[in-house]
């Protein structure tokens, strides 16, 4: 026990040598910018570019304000609802033309369209359809991330070994449980890929529909102080959104990540 436990401080140590050498890398990073920004601001003039010092300042008034959180809170739950009914329409509906040629053959010229078609005139139609709510920003997000884990799902599908599903239907498998017990593992790194990517457009996109059908959000928040020339406030609206994506993205999607594919390690010597 103490022989394998011996072999296994090195690794250990290394792995987290290299956690603490990418931690001081993002942290250096990031003062570069700060340092960057800093000086540019320096001979501009605030409202064009205000300095890290002022928008900092804008951001504690903001918290101060009340509302900061309850617009934060309002734009994460657009997203998070919007992302979610996309993953599980996307994927249902990415297995089922993956699994059947000829109804892919017939939907995919619809799928290259929905692909095409710009977020901003997803957000007009839902304006039109369901007027300054909550729909809008969820429809939107929805309608931009569903398509793209729905390409991702399909592809994964393509990956299924052929001789898995020659076995299933000489055992007599039931189409529903080909789908999950053959499709589903296959898939898996395909929709993770896909859903990193929906998630990560569908905050940008409900910076669009909050723009313009909200009357609460980042977004709307965005857009109230850059009519009013507060460059400070779109500047720390930015920062928040930015940090929130980053804070999500390392504590979140990037640790599930490794947990789903933790087999997929290579195998230390």
């Amino acid at each position: 026990m103490a022989s394998v436990i011996e072999r296994n401080l090195p690794a250990t140590r290394k792995r987290d040598h290299r956690r603490a050498t990418r931690v001081g890398q993002r942290l250096a990073l990031l003062l570069i910018v700060i340092a960057i920004w800093g000086i540019a601001s320096l001979g501009t003039e605030p409202f064009v570019l205000p300095s890290p010092l002022r928008v900092w300042h804008a951001f504690v008034g903001l918290i101060a304000n009340g509302m900061f959180f309850a617009d934060l809170s309002i734009t994460l739950y657009r997203v998070v609802v919007g992302f979610l009914l996309a993953a599980v329409v996307g994927t249902v509906l990415g297995m089922v033309l993956g699994s059947n040629k000829a109804l892919a053959d017939f939907f995919e010229p619809v799928l290259a369209v929905m692909n095409t078609v710009s977020s901003a005139i997803w957000a007009i139609f839902a304006i039109i359809w369901f007027g300054i709510s909550n729909a809008t920003t969820i429809f939107v997000v929805f309608m931009t991330a569903m398509p793209l884990v729905l390409t991702n799902v399909w592809q994964g599908t393509q990956t299924v070994n052929s001789e898995y599903i020659d076995l299933a239907k000489t055992f007599r498998m039931s189409r529903a449980k080909v789908l999950r017990k053959i499709y589903m593992p296959s898939i898996l790194p395909y929709f993770f890929s896909g859903a990193r990517l929906a998630f990560g457009f569908g905050w940008r996109v409900s910076l669009i529909a909050e723009t313009l059908g909200s009357s609460n959000g980042i977004g709307y928040r965005l857009r109230q102080a850059a009519d009013l020339v507060q460059t400070d406030q779109v500047f720390a609206w930015t920062v928040t959104l930015v940090s929130m994506m980053v804070v999500l993205e390392l504590l979140i999607l990037k640790p599930l990540e490794n947990h789903l594919f933790r087999w997929k390690r290579p195998v230390q010597s």
